[in-house]
């Protein structure tokens, strides 16, 4: 499965509306069509904005939610994503398929309430990846105990994609930002600011304990603890930061 595997994490403020969602599809689609036998599991984040936007209507009609709803809740800002992305590959003649949190195979193994320690059960997306070209999988979730839905922590769409990369030994793992990379400083606020070709695990690390909130911290670990490397790039760039374990700052 190694050979041909990609998996590559959308995330949601790349998804700013129909016109994205079709852009986005184009580029999956041009993925495939460029690498024959290449096979493409998705990870896709909720829209930017909407999990703060459920997160805010929850806390207006219950006052303090409970923790278990509000992780349903949060899940369907995902799911969206997915088949909307899905469709719109579809709509391209791309062999593509949607999966929800119970079918993409992560499952919690968190027994102290901490978010973010999932398992990959590969079995079923396998058997899935024999039939379709691309995979569509909500990011941010895992099955929990009982089969609920239960969520990863915030920004846990990059985790989902290193767990995924990792449990179904991916030739590549990709985050898809808003921005091409990591750069020497903010670009927003420093206009000196140069992007960073590569960078080590222990470096990214560095950067998101000074605030970079780039990637996921936790998705940062367990790509070092997998040694999974990461490639961070805008939608349809060539160049963006590689992360590995040889890599240097």
């Amino acid at each position: 499965m190694s050979g041909g595997l990609v998996v590559i994490k959308i995330g949601g403020s790349v998804l700013t509306g129909p016109h994205a969602y079709r852009r986005t599809a184009d580029f999956i689609a041009g993925r495939l069509a460029a690498d024959a036998g290449t096979r493409i599991v998705a990870v896709v984040s909720a829209e930017n904005g909407v999990t703060d936007a459920l997160l805010a209507t929850a806390f207006d009609i219950a006052g303090t939610p409970d923790a278990a709803t509000l992780d349903l809740l949060w899940s369907t800002g995902e799911l969206r994503s997915v088949a909307l992305l899905t469709l719109a590959l579809q709509a391209r003649g791309v062999n593509a398929a949607a999966v929800n949190v119970h079918q993409a195979g992560l499952v919690s193994t968190r027994d102290d309430g901490v978010p973010g320690h999932a398992e990959v059960r590969r079995l079923r997306i396998l058997a899935l990846l024999g039939e379709r070209d691309v995979i569509m999988a909500p990011g941010f979730l895992a099955r929990g105990a009982g089969d609920a839905v239960v969520s990863l922590g915030r920004g846990g769409s990059d985790l989902t994609a290193v767990l995924l990369a990792a449990g179904l030994e991916a030739a590549r793992c990709e985050l898809v930002k808003d921005v091409p990379g990591y750069f020497t400083a903010d670009p927003k606020r420093d206009p000196a600011a140069r992007p960073l070709a590569s960078l080590s695990y222990e470096g990214a690390l560095e950067m998101a304990d000074a605030g970079c909130q780039l990637v996921q911290r936790q998705a940062l670990q367990a790509a070092q603890e997998l040694r999974v490397p990461l490639l961070i790039s805008a939608l349809a760039q060539k160049r963006g930061t590689i992360i590995n374990a040889e890599q240097g700052r």
